[in-house]
């Protein structure tokens, strides 16, 4: 069982201190407020909620867990420390990291005489490159020593629900540990052992990332619910019987399906019923703000793979993919058909290859889609990607097609810009010719 010191005895510190305690793990709660030291001296919670009272005094009468308003004191007794202060939002809205800052300035210069090594775990919220920047450098200042080497760096972002934080602990949906070596992610795990749900361990600034997709993702479930309900009553629906029906697809909706970074959506349904649902929504006297932010959001990443073209300082271009989806040979809406009109349009020799894509065999509202966007479609049209790359100084992955991926050359070869990730990009990612729309 591990020493720990938990630096910071609010809610996160609190609950974590009490758990990994009962846990079997010998705990120092560490704080600069002596009232909340005191009160887990005596046995009582810093905090109301379910089982953590009981359970705080529990373990501090079984003796594992006490508290200190000494750092030194408590960094000396143990050999991980668990970093729990509060991060609040500045006035304009960044982040402060004063108290952060404070606590490994004392940990940096506590750990200096050390011998062996310790392990220091940061499970505040806070914003990628914080602990590379402005918390390594300060435990290294205060220590003499290096990270990574001398003493270990590891970021835990927590992922406790007020109400139901001390069954979260035990039952998490998952555990992120961002580590700098994997001598720093060791101790880490070792304080979840058997705790279900998957681990994930990975760079520092990836767990860092993790808590704001999540917080990011349930406060727009909030509001996107909350707007589906405000014109649902004004249109005189039972709103939850719709939520009902929507959240019982687990195949599309609640589920992973459309929640991978990459290009901007198209198609027949998506922009024509958002811009339908908005459109009645104003009819009706009704915002829906989120909503409404939808189509334009789109355009910003088709905007983003033009910049990305005309900063590459190419004037001959290759696109690989032109329908909305891969397989099929709709361009009705596709934001590749738009990006391609954009490129024509300022001037930039641009050839396509789609295997699926026949311009003689478009029907219907398909073919006066592309006739009314790139009339002169046929003209672009190449049979052979590999003549699109040959033809290209900067080509445009729009597709996931193993045929076409092959014209990419292992080496050399024009610039790419990937919108889909392909299979196998992963190994050119630092290699300055290769930009990934976001990634």
């Amino acid at each position: 069982m591990a020493r720990v010191a938990v630096f910071g005895l609010g809610y996160v510190g609190c609950v974590s201190a009490a758990c990994l305690a009962e846990r079997g793990n010998t705990v120092i709660g560490v704080d600069v407020n002596p009232d909340k030291v005191a009160m887990i001296r005596e046995g009582r919670s810093t905090v109301v909620e379910d089982r953590i009272g009981e359970l705080t005094a529990e373990m501090v009468a079984s003796g594992q867990l006490t508290a200190t308003t000494d750092a030194e004191a408590a960094i000396g007794e143990t050999d991980i420390a668990l970093v729990c202060v509060g991060t609040p939002s500045t006035p304009s809205g960044g982040l402060t990291t004063n108290y952060l800052q404070q606590v490994a300035e004392q940990i940096g210069e506590a750990i200096a005489s050390r011998e062996d090594r310790y392990t220091v775990v940061i499970r505040s919220t806070m914003l990628p490159t914080t602990c590379e920047n402005e918390i390594v450098p300060r435990l290294e200042a205060g220590s003499g020593k290096r990270a990574g080497v001398d003493f270990g760096v590891a970021v835990n972002p927590e992922f406790l629900r007020e109400g139901s934080s001390v069954k979260d602990f035990y039952d998490p949906p998952k555990t992120v540990i961002g580590q700098i070596d994997d001598a720093s992610g060791d101790p880490v795990a070792e304080l979840y052992e058997g705790l279900p749900g998957p681990l994930y361990r990975v760079p520092l600034k990836v767990a860092e990332m993790t808590k704001y997709a999540d917080n990011s993702f349930h406060a727009l479930k909030v509001g996107f619910a909350n707007e589906i309900g405000t014109i649902c009553s004004a249109l005189g629906l039972d709103s939850h019987q719709v939520m009902d029906i929507f959240t019982s697809d687990t195949k599309l909706n609640i589920s992973p399906a459309y929640l991978k970074p990459g290009f901007a959506f198209g198609g027949s349904c998506l922009p024509k019923d958002v811009r339908a649902l908005v459109h009645r929504a104003r009819h009706e006297d009704v915002s829906l703000p989120i909503l409404e932010a939808l189509l334009p959001s789109n355009t910003s990443q088709i905007d983003r793979a033009f910049r990305l073209v005309a900063a590459s300082g190419a004037r001959k271009v290759g696109m690989l993919g032109l329908a909305f989806k891969a397989g099929t040979d709709d361009l009705r809406e596709s934001p590749m058909v738009e990006l391609a009109e954009r490129l024509l349009g300022r001037g930039f020799e641009l050839r396509i290859h789609d295997r699926n894509v026949s311009v003689s065999r478009l029907l219907g509202a398909n073919q006066a889609y592309v006739d009314a966007r790139i009339p002169h479609l046929a003209d672009l049209m190449l049979h052979d990607p590999r003549e699109v790359v040959a033809h290209a100084e900067v080509v445009i992955v729009g597709a996931a097609d193993p045929e076409a991926l092959a014209a990419l050359p292992d080496e050399g070869g024009p610039k790419i810009i990937d919108l889909v990730r392909y299979p196998g990009s992963q190994s050119q990612e630092g290699n300055s010719d290769y930009h990934g729309i976001a990634w």
